[in-house]
């Protein structure tokens, strides 16, 4: 009894090692709320064409939109990968970050899980798409950084294994720091973005939960 007592006590103490074979594969979801919304003609959007490509053409003004409802919604959306649902989801996001102001700061709490589904997917593209997206929420509006300070421990541990993960290294894809699709460059960018607009305490709090993090502010 004593040995097997010993023997658990000694598993325990095993150093982690590197994430797991699957650590970087991506996971099926199920369909999303914003794909039901979209499909009963629920959102006040239409896809427009022009000489710059597709966008979003809004049927009421983004102001008016009621924020606590929508925002949410389109934020499920980032786990979609096919068109109509993944443009007009990640479009719709920088829209309404782009118009909202003070409307945003009150919706954080409800954007922690659909932003941790998001990059739990652990899809390259939804991955790219997300953190672009964090970087974008985090300056929308006054205190928008310091908001997500205490919901680190939710969004970050999908970025902690794939901080060092070079996507040009095998993977196929050596236009990525091109067209911005990096998972590794971005993720340091958005951390650093996190820890210029989040407060005194964004460092050490990235710093517990990515402890490879160097601070960008120290020069």
């Amino acid at each position: 009894m004593i040995k097997s007592q010993c023997k658990q006590q000694e598993h325990f103490k095993k150093v982690p090692g590197p994430p797991p074979a699957g650590a970087f594969k991506a996971r099926p979801t199920a369909p999303t709320s914003f794909r039901k919304f979209y499909e009963r003609g629920d959102f006040p959007i239409a896809l427009e064409h022009d000489t710059k490509g597709n966008k979003i053409a809004w049927k009421v003004e983004i102001e008016k939109l009621d924020y606590h409802h929508y925002l949410p919604l389109f934020f499920d959306g980032l786990c979609e990968t096919e068109h109509p649902w993944e443009f007009f989801a990640r479009q719709g996001v920088h829209d309404m970050l782009e118009h909202g102001g003070s409307k945003i700061l009150p919706v954080i709490p409800q954007l922690i899980i659909p932003i941790k589904n998001a990059l739990g997917k652990r899809e390259h593209k939804v991955l790219c798409t997300t953190l672009k997206i964090l970087q974008h929420l985090v300056v929308s509006a006054d205190m928008v950084g310091e908001a997500l300070v205490p919901y680190y421990r939710q969004i970050l541990p999908v970025m902690n294994i794939f901080k060092n993960k070079n996507l040009n290294s095998g993977d196929g894809i050596d236009y990525s720091q091109q067209k911005r699709e990096n998972v590794g460059d971005l993720i340091q960018e958005t951390l650093e973005v996190f820890e210029r607009n989040g407060g005194d305490d964004a460092f050490i709090n990235i710093k517990y939960m990515i402890p490879t993090y160097e601070s960008c502010m120290l020069n």
